[in-house]
C-alpha cells in the first residue's frame, strides 16, 4: 500500500533503530501508525515484518514534496485523517492507493523529479551585474540558463558530479530526461527561480553538481565547454551548489501503471487529486524555511565567493599539482551523503 507522504524535513530521514541522536521522519510516521492502529506495536519495531520500503532516500537538509513509502498496513475507517492525527504539523500523508502483492516502492520507482529553489543573484554575472538581492533574472539570462540545463538531456557519464566513481564505472552513466529553469517570483525582496530535472536516478551530489557548474558558466568563471569536456575521462573541476532549496518534487511509477494501471483491480500511481495540497503544502512549509535559512545564513552568497577558487581548465595531473601546493584544497568541505543521494 503506497502513501504519498508529504514532509518537511530538516533532519535526518533514514531510521537508526537504537539511536536516540537523531530524530527521523520514519520514526514519527512509525509512531503515528502504531497509535492509529494500522500496524500492530511489533511491525515499528521490525520494519520488514511490514515490507516497508521508501522510495527515495534524502539527507540532511532536503525537504520533500511528493515521498512515496510502500507497507502492509489495516484499511481501518478514516484512515489517513487518523494517521496525520498523530503526526507534526511538517509531516502530512496526502494519499494511499492499492498495489499489486509485492510492490516495492523503490524497486518499481522508474523516474524521480527534484527542484531546486535559489535565489537569482546566483546567476548574476561577476564581472557587470548586481551581486546581492537587489539583483533580478533577465529574459536573455535565463534563457542561457535553460539552454545550458538542456545540455544535461539524454545519458550522460556523471563520474565528475559524484565521489568514489570513476570514469569507466558504468553506473556513472545515468538518464536525464529534462532539466530546466521556471520563472522567477520574488519573496521577502528576494528574487528565487524553481530548477527542476526529472532522471531515472540521481548519483550523491550529482544534481547539486550539474546546478554548480551551471552557475559558474553563467557567472562567467567557467567556459561552456567545459560540460562536453565533464562527460569524457578527464578529471573536471564541479563545484557543489548548497544543500540548501534541494527538494524530493516527485517520484514517477511509468511502467508500472502502464501494466497495472488500468487492469479493473490496481488504480494508477498517480496523485492530481493532491496537486492542490502539495501546492499549499509547498508555500506553507517548504518555501517559507528555505527563503528564511537562506537569508539567515546566506549559504549561497557565501558559496558563490568560493567559485574563483575553482581550476574549470587545468589538466587532472595540473589540478593534483595545484591541489599538493594549497593549504585550502578542500573548499567545500567533506563529501558527506548530505546531498541528493539515492
Amino acid at each position: 500500500m503506497p502513501h504519498l507522504l508529504q514532509r518537511h524535513q530538516r533532519l535526518k530521514q533514514n531510521r537508526n533503530l537504537g539511536s536516540s541522536q537523531f530524530k527521523t521522519i520514519e520514526d514519527d510516521l512509525v509512531s503515528a501508525l502504531v497509535q492509529s492502529g494500522c500496524i500492530p506495536e511489533n511491525h515499528g519495531e521490525d520494519m520488514k515484518k511490514m515490507s516497508f520500503q521508501r522510495c527515495a532516500r534524502t539527507d540532511k537538509g532536503v525537504s520533500a514534496a511528493g515521498q512515496i513509502v510502500s507497507l502492509k498496513v489495516r484499511l481501518i475507517d478514516d484512515i489517513l485523517e487518523k494517521i496525520n492525527n498523530h503526526l507534526p504539523s511538517h509531516i502530512r500523508i496526502l494519499g494511499l492507493k492499492r498495489v499489486t502483492g509485492g510492490f516495492n516502492s523503490k524497486n518499481k520507482c522508474d523516474a524521480r523529479t527534484y527542484a531546486y529553489m535559489l535565489p537569482t543573484f546566483a546567476f548574476a554575472h561577476k564581472d557587470h551585474d548586481v551581486q546581492e538581492e537587489a539583483y533580478r533574472l533577465s529574459r536573455e539570462t535565463l534563457e542561457k540558463v535553460n539552454s545550458l540545463l538542456a545540455c544535461y538531456k539524454g545519458t550522460h557519464n556523471f563520474h565528475n558530479f559524484t565521489s568514489q566513481k570513476g570514469p569507466k564505472d558504468p553506473s556513472a552513466r545515468r538518464y536525464i530526461m529534462e532539466m530546466y529553469c521556471g520563472e522567477p517570483f520574488v519573496r521577502e525582496n528576494i528574487e528565487f527561480a524553481v530548477i527542476k530535472v526529472k532522471g531515472q536516478s540521481f548519483m550523491m551530489h550529482q544534481i547539486r553538481k550539474m546546478i554548480g557548474l551551471v552557475i559558474a558558466i553563467v557567472k562567467g568563471y567557467a567556459p561552456e565547454s567545459v560540460i562536453e569536456r565533464s562527460w569524457g575521462e578527464e578529471k573536471v573541476d564541479v563545484p557543489k551548489a548548497p544543500g540548501l532549496g534541494l527538494v524530493l518534487e516527485r517520484v514517477h511509477f511509468e511502467k508500472y501503471n502502464r501494466r497495472f494501471g488500468n487492469d479493473g483491480l490496481h488504480e494508477p500511481l498517480e496523485w492530481k487529486e493532491e496537486e492542490e495540497k502539495i501546492a499549499v503544502f509547498k508555500e506553507q512549509y517548504i518555501y517559507p524555511t528555505i527563503i528564511n535559512t537562506e537569508r539567515e545564513e546566506k549559504s549561497m552568497m557565501s558559496w558563490l565567493s568560493t567559485l574563483s577558487i575553482h581550476d574549470f581548465n587545468s589538466s587532472a595531473a595540473e589540478m593534483e599539482a595545484n591541489k599538493k601546493n594549497s593549504k585550502n584544497s578542500d573548499v567545500e568541505g567533506s563529501d558527506g551523503c548530505d546531498g541528493d543521494s539515492d
